[in-house]
């Protein structure tokens, strides 16, 4: 009776994080163009539903998932999905395992606005240490090529693109799923834990 409970739990398991992981792939294809080459997208959003439901464990998988997947039309060698796992998945988290201890409204909200914080310092350090740098080796293409693809007046280096332009689209990226993640999680909360 127990294996067959055990069995039953990982099979719902399995398939609430098959369905979120697919919507996770679908979000991650509709991008709102923000600054520079910046693109928003909401796709860590089922992440952080599922790190709130069911764990941190089970929301980084969805982030993986949907950069496995995406990695078949990639425009970015690899390189963007790379970034977006690590970004994402720092977001994820950190929220994730700080609401596991405290699940309430104002947890929930301390959480995402610890995972908001996470992820706008894993961008900068990603970016100015990995994804741009890998950019330049992929593509070939030098600081002031990268600069000028930014196109923000003032900024003419890369440590203030990264403090200036991707700082602040992290916060707003963040800032976007948290808030739709308040407004959904204790509606869906039902659907993510029958």
């Amino acid at each position: 009776m127990g294996n067959a409970r055990k069995s039953d739990r990982m099979i719902f398991t399995l398939s609430r994080c098959g369905i979120l992981a697919a919507m996770a792939v679908i979000l991650y294809y509709i991008e709102i163009p923000v600054v520079a080459f910046y693109k928003l997208d909401i796709s860590a959003l089922p992440g952080l539903l599922a790190g709130f439901a069911m764990g941190p464990i089970e929301g980084l998988s969805i982030i993986l998932v949907k950069n496995l997947v995406h990695l078949f039309g990639t425009s970015t060698a690899g390189v963007g999905e790379f970034a977006d796992c690590l970004m994402s998945g720092v977001f994820v988290l950190i929220s994730s395992l700080l609401y596991k201890g405290n699940k309430t409204r104002k947890g929930a909200l301390i959480s995402m606005i610890a995972g908001i914080l996470s992820m706008m310092v894993a961008g900068v350090l990603v970016n100015y240490f990995i994804l741009i740098p890998a950019y330049q080796k992929l593509f070939h293409m030098d600081v002031n090529a990268i600069l000028a693809m930014a196109g923000v007046n003032g900024v003419d280096t890369l440590l203030k693109l990264v403090l200036m332009v991707t700082a602040p689209f992290n916060l707003l990226k963040g800032t976007v799923i948290s808030a739709i993640t308040f407004l959904l999680y204790k509606r869906l909360s039902p659907l993510l834990h029958q």
